[in-house]
């Protein structure tokens, strides 16, 4: 991913939709929307609003063995959309006695942004994707209106 333009990214709120959730993110001026699955929105509207499981989710056991393992996420960028779906890298770090190995795996961007939230990382998009993302500010506006 180096030599690549990247953009932080914030969560600005999450709302239900007819096909999940809709994740509402803001990277700079533009707002962009994700949907995800209900359990992914459901974990991600639990971290938004600061409120812990009960249990381990799925993605604190994940974040345990990074943990405990030695393993760094580094970060996570979101790098591709296609046919309405967004696509994902997390970098992973580790130092050990053979020395220290960095690599990157394929994610759902949900699952990247839970477990940046779960490690206190920053989440980033492509600069050349985010400059194709449609504006949706106007639609999450009307939305908020429509709630209200």
């Amino acid at each position: 991913m180096t030599g690549k333009e990247l953009v932080l990214v914030k969560i600005k709120d999450i709302l239900p939709a007819h096909r999940g959730v809709a994740v509402f993110l803001e990277a700079e001026k533009k707002l962009f929307v994700i949907q995800v699955d209900v359990t992914a929105g459901y974990i991600l509207g639990m971290q938004y609003i600061g409120q812990k499981s009960e249990r381990p989710t799925t993605h604190d056991l994940i974040a345990n063995f990074f943990v405990g393992f030695g393993i760094e996420m580094i970060r996570t960028v979101i790098t591709d959309m296609q046919d309405d779906v967004y696509y994902a890298r997390i970098t992973l770090s580790q130092q050990n006695e053979l020395g220290r190995k960095i690599v990157e795996v394929d994610a759902r961007p949900s699952d990247s942004i839970i477990l940046a939230q779960n490690l206190g990382k920053q989440v980033f998009i492509l600069r050349s994707l985010l400059d194709r993302l449609e504006d949706v500010r106007k639609i999450y506006n009307d939305l908020k209106k429509k709630q209200s």
